[in-house]
């Protein structure tokens, strides 16, 4: 076969077959290297215990890991002369099972490079390529479904979704990656199965998900996570999206709306070094989940409206719930839930120009996700009515000129009251509490509302509100 082999990889061969092991490459590098894409990370498989090939992965890498040990697992690290780095990790020939019950995998050494081909995933992960003589070993007919673009499983799909139910996820999240269609039998097998995701840690179906959203055909894996009914065990509040619509189309299909907002954010990500790098999993899972809480707020209005009063808020509190649920990290977590929360908030200003104190409000307390807001916010304007959607944009770029300038004046983001905490407790005799935290928020939003003011008025006004409150 015609491909240029990591030299790295015929070195570990050779090592490896002069301790008389087997060793070969496997899954995705082989698969990459039919595509033509670049690896730089090297999955290999051999006949060795990890106890008998560790000496000759320590003598070859600059690095070595052994996380993995209890699955079989070594990795090493090499640096080459260029600065580049090329990672490997090499793993006992073995086979994946989980208990009916268990959401831990349990492993056992197999005996064969095609016993272990025949426990993995999908036939173009099921590919191998012997070292150092380059054999190329494809059992199951990866290469030709690799030409194809389709996803088939080496053994019968029922079997090895029962075998690692987490290949389900992996079907969907290779639909994203790679462009490719899920075989009709694997198809049917993997919606008949569904409900075995339920014993797969929630760590890993997050890792799945978030590959998912994060690949070249995001939208394509949604649907796919959707169609499949995974979706209804992994994130249902994606399908309950797909609201009945009743014969005078009252409302935007919202599922279809979200499918579109997701395309739209993912083009509006930026370069390297903009203000939002792609792939963004914030904006992209924003996206995703922003009009989540509609379901729960419709409401058909007198005169044939539809409503979905607070589904900003519904929807956030509803995303935290989930994202809870599949592990993601807590300050993540919130910047997801925050987004869904305020992608509303930009609205109010197409019918009426805010004032620079609700601009400079808005800036300070959007913050560091504000470049994200204003790109969810362009993202979920869908309107087809072309002339809607140019005073929209036209609206949301005054907006940002207004912001750039104002940053120009200030920086907006470190914002503080004229008086801090200190000085205001001495001005109105207060000990540290609420009522000094109540205040420093009054102050803040003066000076947010009127600008910098010298001392003399910011304290001429912390006392005249004072002594409003105390009438009260």
């Amino acid at each position: 076969m015609d491909f240029a082999v990591w030299p790295e990889a015929i070195e570990l061969g050779r090592q490896f077959a002069e301790e008389g092991y087997e060793l070969a490459l496997v899954g995705g590098p082989v698969r990459d290297l039919l595509l033509r894409r670049p690896s730089h990370d090297l999955d290999f498989c051999t006949s060795a215990r990890p106890e008998q090939f560790e000496p000759i992965l320590r003598r070859w890498g600059q690095g070595f890991w052994d996380m993995g040990r209890k699955f079989g697992t070594l990795g090493a690290v090499r640096h080459r002369p260029d600065g580049t780095e090329v990672k490997v990790e090499i793993t006992t020939y073995r086979s994946d099972s989980y208990e009916s019950d268990s959401r831990k995998p349990d492993v056992d050494y197999g005996d064969s490079l095609e016993g272990d081909l025949s426990r993995r995933d999908f036939t173009v992960n099921a590919m191998a390529l012997r070292v150092p003589d380059l054999t190329f070993v494809d059992p199951f007919g990866g290469a030709s479904d690799l030409s194809k673009r389709v996803l088939r499983t080496p053994v019968d799909p029922r079997q090895s979704f029962d075998d690692d139910p987490l290949r389900m996820m992996r079907a969907v999240r290779f639909v994203a990656q790679l462009g490719f269609r899920i075989a009709p039998e694997t198809a049917e097998a993997l919606a008949a199965m569904t409900d075995r995701i339920g014993i797969v840690s929630a760590e890993r179906v997050r890792d799945e998900l978030s590959k998912l959203l994060l690949s070249e055909h995001a939208r394509a894996g949604v649907e796919a996570l959707v169609d499949s009914g995974l979706a209804d065990h992994v994130l249902p509040e994606l399908p309950a999206l797909q609201l009945e619509i009743d014969e005078h189309h009252r409302h935007k299909d919202v599922y279809e709306h979200t499918l579109m907002v997701l395309d739209r954010a993912i083009a509006l990500e930026t370069g390297p070094d903009g203000p939002v790098p792609a792939p963004d999993l914030t904006l992209r899972l924003a996206a995703l989940l922003h009009d989540i809480g509609k379901p729960a707020t419709r409401r058909f209005e007198p005169g044939g409206k539809v409503s979905f009063h607070h589904h900003d808020a519904v929807g956030a509190k509803l995303a935290r719930k989930r994202l809870k649920a599949l592990r993601f990290d807590k300050h993540f977590i919130e910047d997801v839930c925050d987004l869904i929360a305020m992608h509303l908030r930009f609205h109010g200003y197409v019918d009426e120009r805010w004032s620079d104190a609700a601009v400079r409000r808005y800036a300070k307390e959007t913050g560091r996700l504000y470049p994200r807001l204003n790109r969810l916010t362009r993202a979920d304007a869908t309107t087809r009515n072309r002339r809607k959607a140019q005073v929209f944009s036209a609206a949301m770029d005054e907006l940002e000129d207004r912001v750039a300038r104002l940053k120009e004046q200030e920086d907006l983001d470190s914002i503080r009251p004229d008086l801090d905490g200190r000085r205001i407790m001495e001005i109105l005799g207060l000990k540290p509490g609420p009522m000094v935290g109540e205040a420093y928020r009054h102050m803040l939003d003066y000076r947010l509302d009127h600008g910098p003011a010298d001392q003399e008025s910011a304290e001429a006004e912390l006392r005249a509100w004072w002594a409003e409150r105390s009438q009260e």
